[in-house]
């Protein structure tokens, strides 16, 4: 399993940096930097995810990938299925 830190900018709606990790503890430690980096961005989100792949990742945690149209097409469907 590979880790993948994700910094991740809401207001844009789009990953402004990703590294892959073998190392659990060397991908939390990165986080912890990350985060020390933008704590002071309110939009800015840091993650470390586990997956297989690269792929693996963008098919399990599918909203890091979409862009702001493509989460509100989404939204709009989800609520739509649900009414």
């Amino acid at each position: 399993m590979q880790h993948y830190l994700v910094i991740y900018d809401r207001r844009r709606g789009q990953i402004i940096k990703h590294r892959v990790y073998p190392n659990p503890k060397r991908a939390l430690a990165a986080r912890f930097d990350a985060e020390r980096e933008f704590r002071d961005e309110p939009d800015i989100e840091v993650v470390v995810l586990g997956a297989e792949s690269w792929e693996s990742l963008r098919r399990t945690h599918s909203r890091y990938f979409k862009d702001v149209r493509e989460l509100a097409e989404a939204a709009l469907e989800r609520e739509a299925h649900t009414v």
